[in-house]
């Protein structure tokens, strides 16, 4: 599988530049998002040799040798006798791939950081390392990097193009439009990242055979495989059916993830436990309810009131329509073209939680009880930044109207900053609103 740029490599290299030894890196994020392939990568490129330990294959002679640390020359001696690699202090680095798998090793990097010879890289499912470190004294001795799929411009780097996001960038920054057939097209590219997504296999499969079928295929295994996980972590299987549940929630159109449709017999309350073990896996991404928007948006959200979207809209994409044996090329043409008869809405929603999320916001929502008592105007996303609010529509159609948008800006004036309409026209301005293609919600 080709190797693709990656944004977490920059941040790596910082980390061993500022660091230099004196804390293990810590890659987290779901399964199959490329932690393994980066870190390999990073580790190649930048020192002389290094040891890379797959815990989720290593022979039992090598997990035991983490049971003692008492005599770390013996350690490294017999990893560089196992692996056929000759270590050089302060050059060299050893990597613990799916270190969740042996607890005991991350436990270790205490010591082996402070025996400063050699740089620590670990990886692993944020779940599935919380799950097993019970035992264990967690190390603080770490750097922790969150990784995520792929995001647009990644994308466009696999396909070969550098020129594109840099220059919506400098468009964003000084706002004027692009015209309608500029427009058009970059909205079928980044519809085109929409289906693919951002998984490194299903990038991979789509530059291999420029077959949406064949990349569907590839995606329904990585489901698969999430939702299999979510089985082992919580064998009731609720975990598993609020993940599969996510598009058909969606789909519906109301202010909140309802719970009681999906499992008949439980509540908000009592599947608490199961929404923070989805956020662990990092296979979602949750929007919290903010009872009373402002800035610490934390302290008033309401655990009991979200909305789920999937970590990638590729993998959103294939779960929508996971009623058909395989997503057919007709269905991905027709989204692609923006001419399928479905409401898009949610899946747009679902790209920009993705992009928000990756850029390192917490996400949280608003609703504003209407006149009538039974309806709400919602603001779809709220960021925080510096002391000021910035409030996001979402409209996957025709620029029309943001009732909520200027309902919410009316009854909290004072704690807003920006405000933004994240639509599918062509970027303008109306009054102090910006007005922005789904392809530059990035650069909010």
């Amino acid at each position: 599988m080709a190797i693709f740029k990656r944004k977490i490599y920059q941040k790596m290299l910082d980390w061993k530049n500022k660091r230099k030894g004196e804390t293990a890196l810590l890659i987290q994020g779901a399964r199959r998002i490329g932690k393994s392939t980066i870190v390999k990568h990073f580790a190649e490129n930048e020192y002389d040799t290094y040891i890379l330990i797959d815990f989720s294959k290593v022979k039992k002679e090598i997990l035991a040798l983490f049971e003692d640390l008492s005599d770390l020359e013996y350690i490294f001696m017999r990893l560089q006798l196992y692996y056929n690699v000759r270590l050089t202090e302060r050059k060299s680095a050893i990597v613990f791939d799916e270190v969740q798998k042996q607890p005991l090793a991350r436990q270790a990097i205490k010591h082996l950081v402070a025996d400063g010879r050699y740089d620590y890289i670990e990886t692993g499912s944020l779940i599935s390392i919380k799950q097993n470190v019970k035992d264990i004294i967690l190390p603080s001795e770490e750097t922790k990097l969150n990784m995520y799929p792929m995001d647009y411009e990644e994308f466009r780097w696999a396909l070969g193009d550098t020129a594109t996001v840099p220059l919506l960038q400098s468009v964003f920054e000084k706002p004027v439009p692009l015209g309608e057939a500029t427009h058009r097209k970059l909205m079928r590219d980044f519809r085109l990242y929409m289906l693919v997504g951002g998984m490194p296999q299903a990038v991979n499969k789509y530059l291999e055979t420029n077959n949406l079928s064949e990349v569907d295929m590839v995606k329904r295994d990585i489901i698969s495989l999430y939702a299999d996980d979510l089985k082992k972590i919580d064998t009731s299987g609720k975990t598993s059916a609020i993940f599969k549940a996510i598009p058909s929630q969606l789909s519906k159109n109301v202010s909140r993830y309802q719970v009681t449709s999906v499992l008949s017999n439980e509540t908000f309350l009592r599947t608490t436990d199961n929404i923070a073990e989805l956020a662990d896996s990092m296979t979602v991404n949750v929007v919290y309810h903010t009872d009373d928007p402002k800035v610490g948006m934390a302290l008033t959200k309401d655990i009991l009131r979200y909305k789920l979207f999937l970590c990638d809209t590729g993998l959103f994409v294939t779960q929508a329509f996971m009623d058909k044996s395989v997503t057919e090329n007709i269905i991905y043409e027709k989204l692609l073209s923006d001419k399928l008869d479905t409401n898009l809405g949610y899946i747009y929603e679902n790209v920009v939680a993705q992009i928000f999320r990756a850029s390192g916001y917490e996400l949280y929502y608003h609703t504003i009880k209407k006149d009538d008592g039974k309806s709400y105007y919602e603001v779809d996303f709220l960021l925080s930044k510096g002391n000021k609010l910035m409030p996001i529509e979402i409209k996957s159609s025709g620029y029309k109207s943001h009732t909520s948008l200027d309902k919410f800006c009316d009854k909290f004036s004072g704690r807003i900053g920006k405000k933004y309409l994240v639509y599918t026209k062509d970027l303008k301005k109306d009054g102090d609103l910006l007005c922005v293609p789904i392809y530059m919600a990035m650069f909010i």
